[in-house]
């Protein structure tokens, strides 16, 4: 609580996660979730479209091949949107895959996971949202699905609107363009009132770090031994929260519960549901991170969504026979969503910030969200087709993800609550060289390469 009212005290901080956020991880988690209600409708167009012009319908298989086409559309073109985010990052600013390093970087040691787990907060109010207004009350009937479709535009024009006027990352200000003064002001704009001289020393310490290196490009990252775990930690465990099943949660929430045998009318109240535990998880976890750590909320979601996820796979195989393990299912569900909330939801968008240096973290980034949306790509488009061929036992395949995740975290991820960026680095350089002596000062992974070439 200590940490959310110095947050709150930082208005300009604040003002900053929130336009970061609006129009960036809040429209990932919005046009997840809005591409949910129209499904039937969509399907149905899609459908009466194909007939007006061949004279034949098309199959079930078919209808359900070209819908699973529209839904995996949207992260491939999130894809190429991810290639262009490094360089981006250079020149221009915040998309949502820079979104939780530009917070990373703009915050202080002691709220930086905070900060970036804000990411988490603005995708499941997106999701949220998205449930909401794609009600059938609302924009969620046959004529409306176009308008609600569009209606990511609000969110893009806010943050296009205020973003502007907020500052730079101090950071990339000293680092990449080496300009102090502008670097003060930033943070004397970010931080309100108070002493910034062991911040200032901080920084120019990480500067004089990667003096002489340059902005690393993303095939670089898998070429240098000192950041082979940083890598391995950013492919294993960013594709473990895209493979572990939870987004599919949204993209297909209505067949989900309709398996669960929910009846139709509710469904779109359930799915309300859904969004809203992991906005409260979420939120819980942006204020226990610095306390608990990232490891063990990682662990401890995973290592949770793994037990529900059996759970609900044997209910499933029960329903038929004891009714009653209907609501078991739903209550997993629901278990489920909590458990990623409280964890992989934010943690995982932490990675790309602490784990690489100023250096190499836009990079990073761009690694990260193309790994993403590579794999919501594939997931999205081969879902609908596991979850008929596989019926009640769908989430199997996710639950050996989910294991994978918890286990790698709890023997591989180094633990960086409350460390500086530039002690995080040297920490992973005797992770990455356990056999090599350590000097007194930490060397940039480029330096290192020059150095052993």
């Amino acid at each position: 609580m200590r940490a959310l009212s110095r947050l709150i005290q930082g208005r300009i901080l604040f003002l900053t996660i929130c336009a970061a956020g609006i129009g960036g991880t809040f429209q990932f988690g919005y046009n997840l979730s809005i591409i949910n209600a129209p499904t039937s409708h969509i399907q149905e167009f899609t459908n009466e479209t194909w007939q007006a012009r061949t004279g034949e319908p098309l199959s079930d298989h078919l209808v359900l091949l070209v819908w699973s086409i529209i839904v995996s559309l949207y992260p491939l073109g999130g894809l190429f949107g991810a290639l262009l985010a490094g360089p981006l990052a250079i020149t221009l600013g915040v998309s949502m895959n820079i979104q939780p390093m530009y917070l990373g970087e703009s915050a202080p040691k002691e709220l930086r996971g905070a900060v970036a787990m804000s990411s988490a907060i603005f995708t499941a109010l997106g999701i949220v949202m998205g449930q909401v207004v794609g009600l059938r009350e609302l924009l969620g009937d046959p004529q409306a699905w176009p308008l609600l479709l569009a209606s990511c535009l609000v969110p893009g024009a806010l943050q296009l609107a205020s973003l502007p006027l907020l500052p730079e990352s101090p950071r990339y200000l000293l680092i990449d363009c080496g300009d102090t003064e502008a670097c003060l002001a930033a943070l004397q704009r970010l931080r309100g009132s108070g002493d910034l001289a062991r911040e200032l020393e901080e920084l120019e310490e990480e500067r004089a770090a990667c003096q002489g290196c340059r902005a690393r490009r993303p095939w670089e990252l898998f070429q240098h031994r000192a950041l082979r775990r940083q890598v391995t930690s950013l492919v294993v465990l960013g594709s473990a929260m895209e493979l572990c099943g939870n987004d599919l949660m949204y993209a297909y929430a209505s067949s989900v519960f309709q398996k669960a045998g929910v009846p139709e009318a509710k469904v779109q109240y359930a799915i309300i549901g859904t969004g809203s535990c992991e906005l409260l998880m979420a939120i819980v976890s942006c204020v226990v991170v610095e306390r608990m750590g990232r490891r063990v909320l990682l662990i401890g979601g995973y290592s949770l969504m793994t037990c529900w996820g059996s759970i609900f796979t044997v209910a499933l195989c029960l329903q038929s026979s004891f009714p009653w393990t209907l609501y078991l299912a739903v209550a997993c569900i629901f278990a489920s969503i909590l458990s990623f909330g409280i964890g992989p939801a934010g943690v995982t968008g932490i990675l790309a910030t602490e784990l690489f240096d100023q250096m190499a973290r836009p990079a990073a980034c761009m690694v990260c969200g193309a790994l993403m949306w590579i794999m919501l790509f594939l997931v999205s488009l081969g879902f609908p087709f596991v979850m008929e061929a596989l019926s009640h036992f769908l989430y199997v395949p996710f639950l050996g993800v989910c294991a994978c995740g918890a286990i790698y975290t709890g023997l591989f991820l180094p633990e960086t609550k409350g460390k500086t960026l530039q002690e995080i680095s040297e920490e992973l350089h005797r992770l990455n060289f356990p056999r090599r002596a350590q000097g007194p000062t930490w060397k940039s992974p480029e330096v290192i390469q020059s150095t052993e070439l």
